[in-house]
């Protein structure tokens, strides 16, 4: 007997260990974690909001269970009731069985229904706390937060509540036949009287749910039918045969209520049952399905655009609303006829920030040179412009991150002690080349070495979009920094970021909740260290918002200070908005709200509300009061850099493609639809790039997200659309559209043309014969002037040689294609005098000065061309001497005709 009662406190210990204490660890973690990092609202109303939904819908069902259990079971102390299992077996008494485990099967469905019940925390929250929209929907007039908070909210606990009713039914039944109150007779079913009350009145509840469902569920949810005519919402018939039927249908499952509480009351359950089951079910078959089908045949299908126009309006208007193509301004452009040197020079920054390199052969480039350690990895190039050097300039960066992995050792303190973080980033401009066709870098090396003003001065990354581990700083490990030659430099985390490690009971915490001892053993951990994990920026940005979504591309920028920031983008959805286009995933209504800075060698978190008039993001900030901040408070050298985010903007232009049609009939017959085309050839990418540009009508260069739009099934450009990105324009979407009376080549048609120049397409044959592989970068839309400039930068790469070099630019202009080695090189051919033409020097409004200038640039590629002539004959490659040679010839003779002209 003592051994037995000295295990009671042995199991107990083993299922403290064994369940509640790594739970509880876990728990500490995050608490210690999001107190760290200021968010320790956001923890504990979750936490708490859980906790309490847990408790309301554990009580209520086990409550509910246990009660109908013991109603089911009354009398069986006084009449036991047994089965035998078998010959040599003892009997089996039901009635003790079924008394002992009513509470039992009452708890694990209790924590079944509470655990779900939990999971609807920020669905209550949002309920409790909506913000209006300011606008209603077209059928019922209610106003859109009632469909985007409150119904899901009604949704969820009707649904909670029938599937109670629902199994609290499912079991009563076996338990009465198993005590003998029903009974089966030859063509009929026997119930005795208390258990038909007992059934009647669960099975009527059963049936008001079932009517509450469909008067305050099903109906809304009509407006996101999917029955109309390519669109979303109720339709014609939605609304003149289904609502009705659906309404009768409510009203049946009410007296279908009354008639088995009535059939239970007598006695009568299966007869009222079964009449009642049978009526509900036949006034849904026929009125929800038999006679809309009938309706949309007979009346609506022969004259579907007449029947349908109405609520097609009310399906564009939605859509435009809910994805904020409402406000997209429009302007047509005329035929600006051809463009010319003076054109080009009057859009200098333009031309200056044509971006020649693309990311995979940057990538593969950085890789190469720039990673200069095995652990150090370079994961994406981010798009951004600065100005440097008084001059507005786009540029492509990528930051070196450490890449745990790739450690020539993976031991526990190298992984986690030493080599903790990455080091500064590599930045250079989008359309400078070395000599050797290499990118300039205007930011490079380790430590980062800048040869512009922009300059860093914290480059250590020890959060970033790799999957880091956990890391442990200040320890008597030393942590390195960066190799210096042969050496290695080490440096000591001089940050406030991370946990501290503290007390022994916090170690025991932090180990358990790592699943390593050595962060409780470890001699090299001391009380004054601290902890950093969740170091992935979009886990880490996750954890700490969870009630937004983030854009799938984070970008490093670098403050005025010069430390490194990470800002990313966050967006409010939903997938009930009234009568608006759903995504794929069912996603019918999305914001960029928020705008997420996180700190790379901190990180600190601040979130600061982008869209402000978003009722979702003003519901959420006032369910978390101090998280969110204006974006009026956001620093300015950081506000300069947020940027259109690419998930937004890239479902935006594919909708307006379709929703730019005004007109119900137009949209009907989709008539003018247009279509984004892509940029590879598996047409898995969309035409979407950024570039520094003067927008048609603006003085000034900016930055924008631009993309063209060519006719579904043509491949001519129809419009193109941008999205700009600096000081107040920020956000604005606009459209330019191309005049309909002249054909304007679409980047399909502009692929073919430089496919079939004979000259170009010879090249390329070459360069493959000689063991290169030729590389075709992104083809470009310029648009200047209101017409369209083509470029498409051209790399080799060595067989078996992994750095692309960028070695000619392809320029198309109309009808015309050419190439050369550089893009002034390709412009000077196409607009300065090629040697079949005389563009250059009978150019239109052409000054001394244009001529002086275009002369000198003239020169300066002559010499070019000769020291590449110079070098080729050196190191014996006599291809490429005659290339040079002939190329030489070209630019004489058009300095031959422009002298000539000048004279």
């Amino acid at each position: 007997m003592s051994r037995r009662l000295l295990l009671i406190p042995l199991i107990v210990l083993f299922v403290l260990l064994a369940i509640i204490w790594p739970g509880l660890s876990s728990t500490l973690a995050d608490w210690w974690w999001f107190k760290e990092i200021g968010y320790q609202v956001i923890f504990t109303k979750e936490l708490s909001a859980r906790g309490l939904l847990f408790a309301g819908v554990f009580v209520t069902v086990t409550a509910a269970f246990y009660a109908n259990f013991r109603l089911a079971q009354r009398g069986l102390s006084m009449v036991p009731f047994s089965v035998q299992l078998g010959p040599n077996l003892p009997p089996l008494n039901l009635s003790g069985v079924l008394r002992r485990l009513s509470l039992p099967i009452a708890i694990v469905f209790g924590v079944l229904f509470g655990m779900a019940g939990s999971g609807a925390w920020e669905t209550i929250l949002l309920a409790m706390d909506r913000t209006p929209f300011g606008s209603v929907d077209p059928v019922f007039g209610r106003d859109i937060s009632y469909y985007i908070f409150t119904l899901p909210a009604i949704d969820g606990l009707l649904t909670m509540l029938t599937v109670l009713v629902f199994f609290t039914l499912v079991l009563l039944l076996p338990t009465y036949f198993l005590r003998g109150d029903i009974t089966l007779e030859p063509k009929k079913v026997k119930m005795a009287h208390a258990a038909s009350q007992h059934v009647g009145f669960v099975l009527a509840l059963f049936f008001v749910l079932i009517a509450l469902n469909l008067w305050f569920v099903d109906i809304p949810s009509l407006l996101y039918s999917t029955n109309g005519p390519q669109m979303v919402g109720a339709s014609y018939t939605d609304l003149h045969a289904t609502l009705p039927a659906m309404r009768l249908s409510a009203l049946v499952a009410l007296l279908a209520a009354g008639a088995v509480a009535l059939g239970g009351a007598r006695g009568h359950i299966m007869r009222y049952g079964i009449r009642a089951v049978g009526l509900y079910a036949l006034v849904s078959v026929i009125g929800r399905g038999v006679y809309p089908s009938l309706v949309q045949k007979y009346f609506v299908a022969p004259t579907e655009l007449t029947r349908e126009a109405p609520y097609l309006k009310y399906h564009l208007a939605a859509t435009r609303q809910a994805w904020g193509l409402d406000s997209v301004e429009v302007k047509e452009l005329g035929d600006n006829g051809s463009l010319s040197l003076a054109d080009l020079r009057n859009n200098g920054p333009t031309i200056d920030n044509v971006r020649l390199w693309d990311r995979d052969p940057l990538l593969q480039t950085f890789g190469q040179l720039q990673e200069i350690r095995t652990y150090y990895d370079f994961l994406n190039i981010d798009d951004d412009r600065y100005w440097i050097d008084g001059k507005y300039r786009q540029v492509l960066l990528s930051p070196r991150e450490l890449n745990a992995s790739s450690l020539p050792q993976r031991t526990f303190i190298n992984e986690h002690l030493t080599y903790t973080h990455g080091m500064g980033l590599t930045l250079g401009p989008v359309n400078q080349v070395t000599n050797e066709g290499l990118p300039l870098l205007f930011i490079k090396d380790l430590p980062p070495v800048s040869s512009i003003s922009i300059k860093i001065t914290r480059p250590q990354i020890y959060f970033g979009e790799l999957d880091y581990g956990y890391a442990v700083v200040n320890t008597r490990e030393k942590e390195f920094d960066h190799p210096a030659g042969d050496e290695n430099v080490y440096a000591e985390y001089a940050g406030t970021g991370g946990v501290q490690i503290g007390s022994l009971l916090r170690r025991m915490v932090l180990a358990t909740n790592f699943q390593t001892s050595k962060l409780l053993l470890s001699a090299d951990i001391t009380d004054s260290s601290r902890i950093l994990y969740y170091r992935n920026i979009r886990q880490r940005a996750e954890k700490a918002l969870p009630f937004v979504r983030f854009d799938r591309d984070p970008y490093m920028v670098i403050a005025d200070d010069g430390k490194l920031v990470w800002i990313m983008d966050a967006y409010t959805s939903s997938n009930r908005y009234p009568y608006s286009h759903q995504l794929a995933d069912g996603t019918n209504y999305m914001r960029n709200s928020v705008k997420v800075v996180l700190d790379a060698y901190d990180g600190s978190i601040r979130a600061y509300v982008s869209a402000p008039t978003d009722p979702i993001i003003r519901t959420w900030g006032r369910i978390f009061p101090g998280i969110l901040h204006s974006i009026d408070s956001m620093p300015a050298d950081l506000r300069k850099h947020t940027r259109y985010p690419d998930e937004l903007f890239q479902a935006q232009t594919v909708l307006y493609a379709t929703y730019h049609l005004d007109s119900a009939a137009t949209f009907y017959l989709r008539e003018d639809q247009w279509a984004v085309p892509a940029a590879d050839a598996d047409a898995s990418v969309p035409f979407m790039r950024h570039i520094v540009m003067r927008l048609p009508g603006e003085k000034d260069a900016e930055y924008v997200y631009m993309v063209p739009f060519t006719p579904r099934g043509k491949d001519n450009l129809a419009a193109w659309m941008v999205a700009r990105n600096d000081g107040a324009e920020y956000g604005k979407l606009r459209v330019y559209k191309l005049p309909r009376t002249s054909l304007v080549f679409g980047p399909t048609q502009i692929e073919n043309r430089i496919n079939q120049n004979t000259e170009i397409s010879q090249q390329f044959s070459l360069w493959d014969q000689r063991g290169s592989k030729v590389l075709r970068g992104d083809l470009l839309v310029i648009p200047i002037e209101g017409t369209l400039l083509y470029v498409q930068p051209i790399y080799l790469q060595a067989e078996g040689g992994k750095i692309p070099e960028l070695k000619r630019v392809v320029v198309a202009y109309q009808n015309q294609v050419v190439m050369q080695e550089t893009l002034d090189g390709a412009l000077n051919q196409m607009f300065g005098g090629a040697p079949d033409s005389h563009a250059a020097a009978t150019t239109p409004g052409a000054t001394a000065a244009d001529i002086a200038a275009d002369t000198h640039s003239l020169i300066a590629e002559a010499r070019q061309r000769y020291d590449n002539a110079v070098q080729a004959q050196r190191t014996g490659d006599w291809a490429k001497y005659g290339e040079e040679i002939k190329a030489l010839g070209q630019v004489l003779e058009r300095l031959k005709v422009g002298a000539g002209t000048k004279q």
